[in-house]
């Protein structure tokens, strides 16, 4: 069993470094989540690789949610110290997840706070960064994570609340994208409110100091992504 369990994963791995990510545990559970609700299914996702989308959406990501995620290799040590003095000051509960490990989870995993969960989360987070690459980590983050009630994908959320495709979307519309994805079923990029609006231009702000994703093969320098500025 123990065998089978990492020769399934890996190759599972391996083959999704290639292969586009149609569908994910989440979604799945999501329909079930509807179906016993009785409400209609929607699950509304469209794969599109990188190249196919707003320039703005990976750098949006990366101010909001991960902005050492190009420098790391899977887990930001310095984002978790912090979050765990945070919430042992008894303020708001944060977390020190990476772009990897959301996509480890996303992507392999199911939602849960449980310790089993999270050494698995850990473990994927590992078997990703060593097979893939930055680029590939990135495109499969934005093309599988939750952008809204029964909406997985930039390119889903682009069609649903925007009306264009990903390649079209605005820095604007990328940045209050970003500032819903702590919790997307509760915050619309669609019909914003006054909070998510000061998010978007907060997120906006910070995109200034976050560089353009670079492309596949292409060396990143630590002293441009320390003080790269968006050139778009």
């Amino acid at each position: 069993m123990v065998v089978a369990f990492f020769a399934s994963t890996i190759l599972s791995v391996v083959l999704l470094r290639f292969v586009p990510v149609f569908v994910t545990p989440l979604m799945l559970i999501r329909c079930v989540e509807q179906r016993q609700e009785g409400k209609p299914l929607k699950l509304k996702h469209h794969w599109v690789s990188l190249d196919k989308m707003s320039q703005s959406m990976p750098v949006a990501v990366m101010a909001s949610e991960d902005q050492r995620f190009l420098k790391h290799h899977g887990f930001d040590y310095k984002a978790i110290e912090q979050a765990a003095m945070k919430n042992l000051e008894g303020k708001r509960k944060l977390g020190g997840s990476t772009i990897t490990q959301q996509t480890a989870k996303n992507v392999f995993l199911w939602p849960g706070r449980s310790w089993v969960r999270k050494g698995l989360e850990a473990y994927f987070t590992v078997l990703i960064e060593f097979v893939w690459s930055k680029q590939r980590i990135m495109e499969v983050y934005l093309n599988s994570i939750e952008m809204g009630d029964g909406i997985y994908g930039v390119e889903a959320v682009a069609q649903e609340h925007f009306d264009c495709h990903a390649a079209d979307l605005t820095r604007a519309n990328c940045a209050l994208i970003a500032a819903t994805l702590p919790n997307p079923r509760k915050f619309s990029s669609k019909n914003p409110s006054n909070y998510m609006v000061k998010r978007k231009y907060a997120i906006m702000k910070q995109m200034k100091f976050v560089p353009i994703m670079p492309r596949e093969g292409q060396d990143v320098d630590p002293k441009t992504v320390d003080g790269g500025i968006y050139k778009k």
